[in-house]
């Protein structure tokens, strides 16, 4: 988004905000953005396996530490994540809002925060944009390492739960880094399930050639700021065709959904658009 256009819009927010109301703008700067919310989604589809019916994917994306958001409030996200006991956690990118400004102190927290996820089929994340921005590409990957998450950067993995597997994939930040949905399913078995984590949603339309059949996605933070009959008004770029909930792609069976995440950035409010993370539960169809 470019300087001009970003003001543009953050005008228009502000203008709308304290056009409502004076109590409605400190509603949107400071209740909202701790109304944090639960997504309960079900995901059902003939591939996914008998033994993988009603495993519990939780999916969490940009909790932006450091702007308006602290590691009290992170820890006690990672406390409300636990108590689901999902069976495999997905991070979508931007755990920091600005990794290079971030204390030693502070990425030990937050590290030592992730490390209290449990999950028996794994942890895994992917970069966000501002991940690698700030040049906080190498401090992310070692303080998620820390928490005990594994990166999957233009990669996948086989996931076994008794005697079958789904794929799961994951790209680099299509903003900042370099996707590539080619060398991430190398080699990946294009009949089994397949998961793949990705950003930034708008990226789908490259994707969507793939043998994918969900695209989990975040970076839209649902907009942020909602008004009736304007809709979002602000949207970063690839983010901007989808920015909240579940889409189905024309002409393609993949299927995308698109967390508002946790954190707030640029600006500091949400308003009609509450913090959330999502509790996917698979289910196996029966006419097989």
């Amino acid at each position: 988004m470019s300087r001009r256009t970003f003001l543009k819009r953050l005008s228009g927010s502000l203008l709308g905000l304290l056009g409502l109301s004076g109590g409605t703008y400190y509603y949107a700067k400071h209740i909202e953005p701790s109304l944090l919310t639960i997504k309960e989604e079900t995901i059902e589809l003939n591939k996914v396996p008998e033994s993988f019916d009603q495993v519990k994917v939780l999916q969490f994306s940009d909790t932006h530490i450091g702007f308006h958001y602290d590691i009290p409030q992170f820890e006690q996200l990672i406390k409300e994540l636990n108590s689901h006991q999902a069976d495999l956690i997905l991070f979508t990118g931007d755990l920091f809002d600005a990794p290079n400004q971030v204390s030693f102190e502070i990425l030990e927290q937050a590290a030592a925060a992730l490390s209290k996820l449990q999950a028996p089929l794994g942890k895994y994340w992917i970069y966000g944009n501002h991940d690698h921005g700030g040049y906080g590409t190498e401090i992310i990957a070692t303080y998620m390492q820390k928490g005990g998450f594994k990166l999957l950067k233009n990669e996948h993995v086989s996931l076994h739960n008794g005697d079958s597997a789904i794929t799961l994939a994951g790209l680099d930040d299509a903003m900042l880094g370099k996707p590539d949905i080619n060398k991430a399913l190398q080699g990946a078995n294009p009949e089994l399930f397949t998961i793949l984590m990705c950003h930034e949603p708008d990226y789908i339309h490259q994707v969507k050639g793939a043998s994918v059949d969900i695209q989990l996605s975040g970076h839209s933070h649902g907009g942020q700021v909602q008004i009736p009959f304007l809709g979002y008004l602000v949207t970063p770029p690839l983010a901007q065709e989808f920015v909240e909930g579940w889409y189905n792609i024309k002409n393609h069976p993949i299927q995308l959904y698109v967390s508002r995440g946790i954190g707030t950035t640029r600006l500091p409010y949400r308003f009609m658009c509450k913090p959330e993370y999502t509790l996917h539960k698979l289910k196996a169809t029966s006419n097989r």
